[in-house]
């Protein structure tokens, strides 16, 4: 690839060479690599370090960082697509604020010039991005940014990425990811991707589908025909693989699917009742509840050697566990004490250890990537509430209340959950979005009803 004239990237700051040869070379090699669609230039790529970052996230107050998203130059079609998608997807972001591109109307600045910040520093903006996208002689799209900090006028980000242009949405998440991450100092969001249960039909004849779409609600697919009823998919965190539930006429299935190659396989078939697997983070396990008479108690599965683990052993209903982390523990849920309440435990089985005392029944709990917080959904009376807490009970929060709230999953990042809420009637679930900090609620569109949302790792 060409070096362009203008290096892409600050000055000020020195590049981490070995951070950029190990990412470049892992895009030639990793099966599910970047590069089997996108050439990115690593002179162009942008190391963000947590100390270089603009906003502390991890903070409960703070203000959304103003930016201004200007037109992109280049093919029209192209350009206005990128430049949308990005402020979109910031919209959405919470922590970055983009200000009304017809405050800066005009035609698309030369991303090969330094912007004037006077007009921008008059909106009070913090920062600018400038941007181009449109087919090289070869038919290859090319796309490029610039992120300029208005109140130094300096460049402090650039890439450039050329691909197929059947994939310029997602150049346009990785170009939005690489600016949150630069400002921030966290990881990115918005290359990820959702999959749900889509439901159609009326609701004594519900047909339930798997299918897949991009965060924002775009380009979804269909994984399954909806001969059979699915439940509960579950990305793992290390592989583009899932986990769901199969009731059809025999005994429930736990299946596992390859998302990318399609390849579906039966994890086990189990007597009575299965519920909620989901992967340890190295995805080589599975963990999940099977019900026995009156019991329901959780189990490990090794997923080559199909050998199975109990981890749980008492007359209560335990169910819906989930990995820390580092592998080390497990949350879950359980009414051993009465009602349903959140436990942990280690993650080979002991003593558990309740979480949750405040008023109501506590479900579905999940650990954060993070390993700080654990999500839960919570019912206090007709409300159901999802909320976060720390690992060992304290700090406990909701961040969004409704009729019906439930199944949350986490961002990569840990900044964000989804979850579905089912208003009641005649109508059905949708998926929405809110942050860490309860501060924005989004709804995600998606074809019919929805349910069961389970986030991806990040793509790139």
């Amino acid at each position: 690839m060409e070096r362009p004239d203008r290096p892409l990237r600050s000055g000020r700051h020195a590049l981490n060479i070995a951070r950029l040869n190990r990412r470049f070379f892992a895009l030639l090699i990793a099966p599910f690599a970047l590069c089997a669609i996108l050439a990115v230039n690593p002179l162009a790529l942008w190391s963000a370090h947590a100390e270089d970052r603009y906003l502390d996230v991890r903070r409960g107050e703070f203000n959304p960082v103003s930016i201004a998203v200007t037109p992109f130059a280049g093919d029209p079609t192209a350009a206005a697509q990128v430049t949308n998608i990005i402020t979109n997807n910031f919209k959405r972001s919470v922590f970055l604020a983009p200000i009304d591109p017809k405050s800066f109307a005009g035609p698309a600045a030369s991303p090969d010039q330094t912007p004037d910040m006077t007009p921008f520093r008059a909106l009070n903006a913090q920062f600018v991005v400038t941007g181009r996208s449109g087919r090289n002689a070869d038919g290859r799209l090319q796309t490029e940014f610039r992120l300029f900090d208005v109140a130094t006028g300096q460049q402090v980000a650039g890439q450039q990425y050329v691909t197929d242009p059947n994939n310029s949405r997602r150049v346009a998440h990785i170009v939005s990811d690489a600016i949150f991450s630069r400002i921030t100092g966290e990881g990115g969001v918005f290359d990820t991707r959702i999959v749900f249960v889509d439901e159609t039909g009326p609701p004594e004849r519900r047909r339930k589908r798997l299918a897949i779409m991009d965060q924002d609600g775009a380009n979804v697919r269909y994984l399954s025909r909806g001969d059979d009823l699915v439940v509960t998919p579950r990305f793992s965190p290390s592989s583009q693989d899932v986990t769901y539930m199969s009731f059809g006429a025999a005994d429930p299935k736990v299946l596992l699917l390859n998302i990318e190659t399609g390849q579906r396989e039966v994890v086990g078939n189990f007597p009575g009742m299965t519920f909620a697997p989901r992967f340890s983070p190295d995805g080589q396990k599975i963990v999940m509840s099977l019900s026995q008479g009156a019991a329901t108690n959780l189990y490990a599965m090794d997923i080559k050697s199909r050998t199975t683990t109990r981890l749980t052993d008492s007359g209560a209903i335990d169910t819906s566990p989930s990995y820390s982390p580092d592998g080390s523990q497990i949350v879950f849920e359980s009414d051993r004490g009465g009602s349903p309440q959140l436990y942990t435990m280690s993650a080979s089985g002991g003593v558990p250890k309740r979480l949750s005392f405040g008023e109501g029944r506590y479900s579905t709990p999940v650990w954060s990537p993070k390993g700080d917080l654990i999500a839960f959904t919570r019912q206090k009376g007709d409300t159901f509430a999802i909320g976060v807490m720390r690992p060992d009970g304290t700090g406990e929060r909701i961040l969004t209340e409704g009729f019906h709230n439930e199944g949350p999953t986490w961002a990569p990042n840990g900044l964000y959950l989804m979850f579905f809420r089912d208003p009641g009637g005649s109508g059905g679930s949708k998926i929405y979005m809110v942050d860490v900090f309860g501060r924005g609620e989004f709804l995600v569109p998606t074809p019919s009803y929805a349910s069961d949302p389970t986030w991806s790792p990040l793509l790139n």
